[in-house]
Formats: structure tokens, C-alpha cells, sequence
């Protein structure tokens, strides 16, 4: 088992990942079809769906536009399992990252949303790019204030 030790802190700053993180309500398994990923997506008004492996661990996330390759031919889309797409694997965030360094690492990486994950791979939820700047943002002003 990895344990994640609290990173230093930047000036101001002290949140971690956890501090802005939000739950993930829309999950499918790396064995599902292109196809139900797609149903749900749309049924779910959303943009991603986390993959989880049969172990229920956190495999990696998968958005509208990673699926829209597969969906030009309906009979390819029945066959594909999610797992053969190309989606977003890890490394994930973990709960105790510092925010700064989260979000610094997700702007190098251009990434919108990043899954959280504890030290076993599980989801614990996501966070968002949007989210994690504008929590740092009002952290910094509320800095900047006092």
C-alpha cells in the first residue's frame, strides 16, 4: 500500500485536493460497449464517465469527444468495449496533493476534469480544472485581503 504524505503547502495556500474535489455520480465498467457509454452520456446530460476495471478500481475517465471516432459506424460501437478506446488512464490525484500542484499538473496536462483516487486505486471523486482555479483564486484574494 502507498501512502501520499501532505505536500508543502505554497504561500497562501494549505488546500489539497480534497478541499475542492467533488463527487462523481457517473461511472461504467472497462467491459462495457462504446455504445452504452454513449447511451449514458447522453440520457446523463454529461460530458465524462469514470471507468472502472472488475476490480472496481478507477481504470481512467472517458469524455464525448475520445467516443466520437467510435460512433461513425453504429456496428463497431455494439463490439468496442471501453477499455479498447483511447480515454484517460493515470496517474490520478490523490486526496492529500496539494491544490496548486494539482492544478498546475492539470493545465500542463490539458486536462478539464482529473479523477481522485485513494492509495488502492478506488474512486474517492473528481476534481475539475474550473473548480480548483476558482477555489484558488479566492484563496489567494482572501490572502492578498488579510
Amino acid at each position: 500500500m502507498t501512502t501520499h504524505t501532505r505536500q508543502p503547502a505554497g504561500p497562501g495556500q494549505g488546500l489539497t485536493v480534497a478541499d475542492a474535489m467533488a463527487p462523481c455520480d457517473y461511472q461504467i465498467a472497462d467491459d462495457s460497449t462504446v455504445d452504452r457509454a454513449n447511451d449514458i452520456l447522453h440520457s446523463a446530460h454529461v460530458e465524462y464517465l469514470l471507468v472502472r476495471d472488475h476490480n472496481g478500481r478507477c481504470e481512467g475517465l472517458v469524455t464525448r469527444t475520445a467516443l466520437h471516432p467510435f460512433l461513425t459506424r453504429s456496428w463497431y460501437t455494439e463490439r468496442t468495449a471501453i477499455s479498447s478506446t483511447r480515454h484517460q488512464r493515470g496517474p490520478f490525484a490523490w486526496p492529500t496533493m496539494d491544490l496548486s500542484l494539482a492544478a498546475t499538473a492539470m493545465r500542463l496536462k490539458h486536462l478539464a476534469v482529473w479523477p481522485v483516487v485513494d492509495d488502492d486505486g478506488f474512486l474517492l471523486g473528481v476534481l475539475t480544472a474550473d473548480h480548483a482555479a476558482g477555489l484558488l483564486a479566492t484563496t489567494a484574494a482572501a490572502a492578498t485581503a488579510a
